[in-house]
């Protein structure tokens, strides 16, 4: 190779070193994002969750290591990141992608990149259905939005909410974080098993009325009535049916159990 060749090789090598080098100085020294209390998303403006009622949420989901939880609109990722440092595998939508950037570099820092997951998704568009525990710091009209969604979830799947209700499906469970001076409330729902309609139980005819959780309806035997009133909690269905109360798990079309004088049934739905 000539060395005028030689020369230019080196000469373009140089550059392109140099370059490359400026890129990387240019990055270092560009600020990275620092998000602003108030700032606006796409749904809802960003407000931190407090870290001890991040604390009180998981607290009340009974978030275990075996646990999937998705944080709709995940924010800075403190949520998730709790949830990871508590075993779970966790992950964290949301819509800008600064605040992306910025959860997964605070999950490197503390150390559960693996388990603390983020993505940039329109939490209307995303699939919530392999979670077990749902967390959400969302304006009530969004969670009205969100409700039908979450209503088709599994049962027993646990949400929990920072301040705001789902108007009329009330929690089941809502505690305060004392010594707190802001979005100091959390809200816990437990998705009920579906048992609207018409039941064999026995000799008679169970019909529930389910407003959510809750539950009306009658027990017909024959040519008598009774009133029934009762509740479901996942798959949990307790209910009291004149005098005689009774307890069980829904599966599907069957619930099975006991009442509280300790006699087995079980009921089934269709044909």
């Amino acid at each position: 190779m000539k060395a005028s060749n030689i020369a230019r090789n080196l000469f373009a090598a140089s550059c392109m070193s140099l370059a490359a080098m400026t890129a990387v100085a240019q990055d270092a020294a560009k600020p990275q994002f620092e998000p602003q209390v108030g700032q606006a998303g796409k749904d809802v403006v960003w407000v931190p969750t407090p870290q001890a009622l991040v604390d009180k949420m998981l607290e009340m989901a009974k978030l275990t290591p075996n646990d999937f939880l998705i944080d709709l609109g995940s924010g800075d990722g403190r949520t998730v990141i709790t949830a990871a440092r508590r075993g779970s595998n966790a992950l964290g939508i949301e819509y800008n992608p600064d605040m992306v950037e910025l959860s997964r570099r605070n999950a490197q820092k503390e150390g559960v990149a693996e388990k603390a997951r983020f993505e940039k998704a329109d939490i209307f568009e995303s699939d919530f259905s392999k979670a077990q525990v749902i967390s959400m710091f969302l304006l009530p009209s969004i969670n009205l939005k969100l409700r039908p969604k979450i209503l088709n979830l599994k049962p027993g799947t646990r949400i929990v909410s920072n301040s705001f209700d789902m108007e009329d499906w009330r929690p089941d469970d809502t505690q305060r974080v004392e010594g707190c001076s802001a979005w100091c409330t959390a809200h816990l729902w437990i998705v009920p098993a579906k048992v609207e309609g018409t039941w064999k139980l026995g000799n008679s005819e169970l019909t529930l009325k389910q407003s959510f959780q809750m539950l009306t309806g009658t027990l017909k035997t024959g040519a008598s009535s009774v009133e029934v009133s009762g509740r479901v909690l996942g798959d949990q269905i307790s209910f009291t049916a004149g005098k005689a109360e009774y307890s069980g798990k829904v599966d599907g079309k069957t619930i099975a159990g006991k009442t509280k004088a300790g006699a087995a049934f079980k009921a089934a739905q269709g044909s």
